[in-house]
């Protein structure tokens, strides 16, 4: 009888890979519980209600901004993983033995001749490369280096703070149109007949149920983003320390002894 072990047992990679794809991961399960969420609503009939009662449609606005910005967040937590996965494997290679480094046609390629994979890190080395060229003291300082590469990192995340933050105004607005529709119905009475206050009453409910609704799913659906964008700022926190270890521990001594 065979058994699988190492790699073969997942369809993603052996367990370090396995734990380069955790954000991932993590997304699938909020996600998850959020659709398992939802479908309860739906079969329970409130999701149809909060439609139906909402004339002004903001709810259905920040649900297809919600939607649309998890989407954005999926493909910025695929692309992260592999980056993890990639700058895994060149430190790998570079921790493994390389004694010097030098660019041809573009390409990372250590003293021994092994090309590195491409990924964050050799990119970064690359341009530790062309800096260390420059250098006339032997010294490499990659300070602003790395902080455009913070910068480059932290631009996939910007996009879904903004839209939580832009949820929560929108929830707010519809909250305040809510009160407004509440309010119509008392400016406008010219009587006070039973029939005239039912009325009144019933707008005045009406317009106070547009603004609890919006607000819950405002506040509730920036929540949701704000905890999927915060796994997404782990996992590139996680690439960020990985490449500034690499070079500093074992890439720029190298650079440095080669332009000295």
């Amino acid at each position: 009888m065979t058994t699988m072990t190492g790699s073969s047992n997942s369809f993603i990679g052996g367990p370090t890979e396995v734990r380069d794809y955790l954000p991932l991961l993590r997304w699938l399960i909020l996600i998850g519980i959020v659709v398992i969420i939802a479908l309860t609503l739906w079969w329970q009939g409130l999701v149809g209600y909060v439609v139906e009662l909402d004339r002004t449609h903001i709810s259905e606005l920040i649900l297809g901004i919600f939607a649309l910005t998890s989407i954005h967040c999926l493909y910025q937590t695929i692309v992260v993983s592999r980056e993890l996965t990639a700058v895994r494997r060149v430190r790998d290679e570079v921790v493994v033995g390389a004694r010097g480094f030098q660019l041809v046609g573009g390409k990372v390629v250590t003293a021994d001749g092994r090309e590195l994979p491409e990924s964050s890190l050799t990119r970064h080395i690359a341009n530790l490369l062309s800096k260390a060229k420059a250098a006339s003291n032997g010294k490499i300082d990659q300070t602003l280096l790395l902080r455009s590469l913070a910068d480059q990192l932290r631009g996939r995340e910007k996009l879904g703070w903004f839209v939580a933050e832009a949820l929560l105004r929108l929830a707010l607005l519809g909250t305040a149109v809510g009160f407004i529709l509440m309010l119509i119905p008392i400016a406008g009475l010219n009587a006070f007949d039973v029939e005239t206050l039912r009325q009144a009453l019933t707008q005045m409910s009406n317009g106070m149920s547009i603004a609890l609704t919006v607000t819950v799913i405002g506040i509730g659906t920036a929540l949701i983003l704000k905890l999927e964008y915060y796994f997404l700022d782990e996992s590139i926190a996680e690439l960020f320390t990985t490449i500034t270890e690499v070079t500093e521990v074992h890439v720029v001594p190298v650079l440095e002894r080669q332009t000295a």
